[in-house]
């Protein structure tokens, strides 16, 4: 081996090293890490983990069949926009894991009486739907769901790490 090419070779050697070294940080941070606020912008279908200002995850999500708007009643397929709770974790799910948005609030409580209409709920952050993992790739291409906020199951893992019950979630348009 030439000297030029020993130098490649260690050049090669110490770049995969600083890359495992980062990726090593990355995932020992995350683990350490406390989600204080999740933040979902529809127009972007993007959510956002923060912890304090520090921007700790971003994921591509699938919103419901008629994502523009704010939900307004039951069956409209909208996510809704506003300020809520993730107020608790279901293993015992029609989708992988699921964490519930505590929607409605008052305010969606008002509006829907005044408009007369029953408001829905059961709106979650969840994975696929069990037995379809496989098709994660094709389905978050879509807004497929009925309101909820859809990631694949391997990003579902690590939101359920990373989010505790009593965290503040705010949906943007």
């Amino acid at each position: 081996m030439t000297l030029r090419g020993s130098r490649c070779a260690a050049c090669g050697i110490a770049v995969a090293l600083a890359v495992l070294n980062l990726f090593a940080t990355i995932s020992a941070s995350a683990g350490d890490t406390r989600v204080d606020k999740v933040v979902v912008e529809k127009s972007a279908r993007k959510m956002y983990l923060f912890s304090g200002e520090a921007l700790v995850r971003v994921y591509h999500v699938a919103l419901g069949g008629s994502p523009e708007g704010d939900k307004q009643r039951r069956g409209d397929e909208r996510t809704p926009e506003g300020v809520y709770t993730l107020d608790f974790k279901n293993t015992d799910s029609a989708f992988y894991k699921s964490i519930h948005i505590s929607y409605p609030n008052l305010e969606d409580l008002r509006d829907a009486r005044r408009l007369g209409v029953d408001p829905g709920g059961q709106i979650m952050i969840h994975g696929q739907k069990n037995g379809y993992s496989v098709l994660a790739s094709e389905t978050q291409k879509l807004d497929w769901t009925d309101g909820c906020i859809a990631v694949t199951d391997y990003e579902m893992d690590e939101i359920w790490r990373l989010v505790s019950v009593g965290t503040t979630i705010e949906i943007v348009p």
